[in-house]
This record gives structure tokens, sequence and C-alpha cells, in this order.
């Protein structure tokens, strides 16, 4: 969250700047940033955003839950089971506003990543609703005559380079990657043709300020003699994902194109729990990345130079200042002009291989109601509930 809320900070405390938050009265906060920043206000709406008490030390927040919510944490065991109950200690402020909440008790169950194992649980009437259905077990669970819900979302998937790893240092050696892979035929076989090509540089048509680039160029037979002349004609490169059916589904497809175009490439696949550890570090992998409103949003967090979450390792002067000037630009329109030299900066540069947009499902049985999949998988629990 602190990548979020760097022009309210003080670069050497890394603590709030003084100055930069002023109390006006009881509803009316005053923020006094050290440049433009569009995305602050989304960024605060960000899942890792969690408001908490101010008596909060740090450690576990389910241990000693404080809020303002409609439920509170019950039990926390991580990989087997979370649950929720409604919070009876106070009147929820939200009742007058939304109504709710319905349901006492709210339990979440790891099944894995395996969605056959999710299937499973429907099946046997051990679920009720999934946290999301994907690839082929969208059309699965519609025969099981759950009631089905999309969303049209910029969530992605990035195939990336990691930049400080060799060979991926060498912008030919990336480029020559990417010209092997045709990203319609990624969606088809990895996503099932669910949702929206992608043009390797993440910012999405539904996303305000997307300009639209001219389409690109796929060459397997050039993407080899690229290779070669990079002096990498024998090398062999390692594609890691997680063991999530869909996004190593997406990893397979894109390893047969590189193999089809006579590249030596393997495939590694890893559980969650190892893969997790060491995310940002793989020299070659793909990550999972949720929708966020804005354009600029993605780009901040995963690409400008030195970020918590920068995978790719990508460290490009003109892209950062590109993308502080897009942060200051509030209308869309204006704003797209730029986004125009940095979408196609992220593809000169072969930072990524983003092969698709998702359109994301959830099902759920026929008498639940209020449960309907969000963009970015927000669960509006107030909302949810079970018809007799």
């Amino acid at each position: 969250m602190a990548s979020r809320m760097a022009s309210l900070a003080d670069e050497a405390t890394k603590k709030v700047r003084d100055g930069a938050i002023t109390v006006v009265d009881p509803v009316t906060v005053k923020l006094t940033l050290t440049a433009p920043d569009i995305s602050l206000i989304p960024g605060m709406a960000d899942y890792p955003a969690a408001v908490l008490h101010q008596s909060y030390d740090g450690g576990d927040p389910a241990a000693n839950p404080i809020g303002t919510g409609p439920y509170k944490p019950e039990q926390n065991e991580v990989g087997v089971k979370q649950v929720l109950v409604r919070n009876e200690d106070h009147t929820w402020w939200g009742t007058e506003v939304y109504g709710g909440p319905y349901l006492d008790r709210i339990e979440y169950i790891d099944l894995g990543t395996d969605p056959a194992a999710t299937f499973a649980a429907a099946s046997s009437d051990e679920i009720d609703l999934t946290y999301q259905t994907s690839g082929d077990f969208v059309e699965v669970f519609d025969q099981l005559g759950w009631t089905k819900s999309e969303a049209v979302t910029a969530a992605t998937i990035a195939v990336r380079f990691n930049q400080a790893s060799a060979p991926y240092d060498n912008l030919e050696v990336r480029k020559a990657l990417q010209l092997a892979v045709d990203n319609a035929i990624v969606l088809e076989l990895g996503y099932a043709g669910l949702g929206l090509q992608a043009e390797n540089h993440h910012v999405c048509p539904i996303h305000p300020e997307y300009a639209e680039l001219a389409p690109l160029t796929v060459d397997p037979a050039g993407a080899k003699a690229a290779l070669d002349a990079a002096g990498h004609a024998d090398t062999e490169f390692e594609l890691i994902s997680i063991d999530d059916a869909w996004q190593a589904a997406t990893c397979d497809s894109v390893a047969a194109q590189m193999r089809d175009a006579g590249i030596n490439i393997k495939r590694t696949i890893l559980p969650g729990s190892t893969f997790w550890n060491d995310w940002t570090k793989y020299p070659f992998s793909a990550t999972e990345w949720n929708m966020r409103p804005l354009g600029v949003q993605v780009l901040a967090l995963a690409y400008r130079s030195g970020v918590a979450w920068n995978e790719t390792a990508f460290a490009n002067a003109e892209f950062d200042a590109l993308l502080a000037k897009a942060m200051s630009i509030a209308d869309a329109d204006e704003r797209r002009v730029v986004m125009a030299d940095i979408e196609q900066l992220m593809q000169d540069e072969g930072v990524i291989i983003q092969p698709y947009w998702r359109s994301i499902f959830r099902h759920f049985k026929e008498n639940v109601r209020g449960a309907d999949m969000h963009p970015t998988f927000e669960h509006h629990h107030y909302k949810w509930w079970i018809a007799a």
C-alpha cells in the first residue's frame, strides 16, 4: 500500500509527510500531495487497503477485530477455512443505507487451485457458490444448472521477463520471444476464448485513457532468426507458472508456440505455496493481475522503477516521466495522448507477453441472491442472502 500513497509520504522517513494530511472538520480531510496523482483515491479502494483501528500493532488483524463492518472473523486457518459471523456488537452503519446484513455466518473453504475439486464440492452440495469459475469449468458449471454471473474486466495474466536476469536483460531476446506468440491463440487455448485479446502493454480498452495502437506482429520464423542473431540459438528458456489451471494452460500455450517456432523451452509448474515465496524474482514467469479502474494504476504498481511489485525489473526513465505526466492529467481524452506513448514504449521495450483480458465468472445455487461477480473480486457480504 505504501507505493500507492507515495505522494503523501516523506521519502526519507517513509512515513506520512508533515502537512500532507490535515483534518479540516469532523467529516473532512485535506490531502496535500508532492505531485499530482489521479490514482490516489482509487488506490485507497484497492484490495490491500484495509482500514484498521489506530490501535492496530501490525499483528494478525483477526486476533482483535475492531471495525465498523457487518461481519467479523471467527476462525482464520490459512489454507483451510475462514469463517465470518455477523457482527452483533453494534448496529452496522450501512443497514439504513443498503439494507442487510442477512446471513448469520459465511464460510470460505480453501479447496486448492484445481477447479475439479471445486466442482466436486458443488456436485456433492458442500458449497453454495464459487469464488470464481474459470476456463472450461464455466461450461461445466453451466451444465450443473447453477446460476452464472459474468463481469467484463481488465483482469489479466502477464507472462513477463525479469530484466535483472540474463538473458532477459537483452532486448532482442525479449522481442524475439514476443514475436513467436499469437495472443489470439493463447486466449483460445489458455482461457477458452472467454475474454478479449490484449496487446502486451497492460492497458485495457475498458480503461478510460486506453489508446488504440497498430496490431501486433506475429512471426515465428522471424522470432527464431532473431534469437539466433542474438546468440541464443541453443539457449533453453524456462517458463514458470503457478498450478492454477487457467494460468498453467495459458503458459502451456505460450510455450507450445515458442516450441513450434524452434525455440528450446521447458515448462515448470509450482504449487502456490512455493510460487508466491519468490514471485517477483523468477527470470521468466506468469502472474495474475486483477483489474484497477484506471490504466495508470497497474502501470504505477508494476512497471515504475523500483516499486515493490515490479516483477519485470523494468526501469526506464522515459517511462517513469511519461507515467508521472499521465497521472497529472484528470481528463481521460487528454491523458490518452500520453498513454499512447506509454503503450508504444512498453511494446518497444518487450516488457511482457500479455495475451488477453479476462471475463470473470462465478456460479452459485439457484437460491443464492446478491452474490454476483464483481469486476475486482470484491465480496459485498451485506448483499448476500439465501431464498427459502
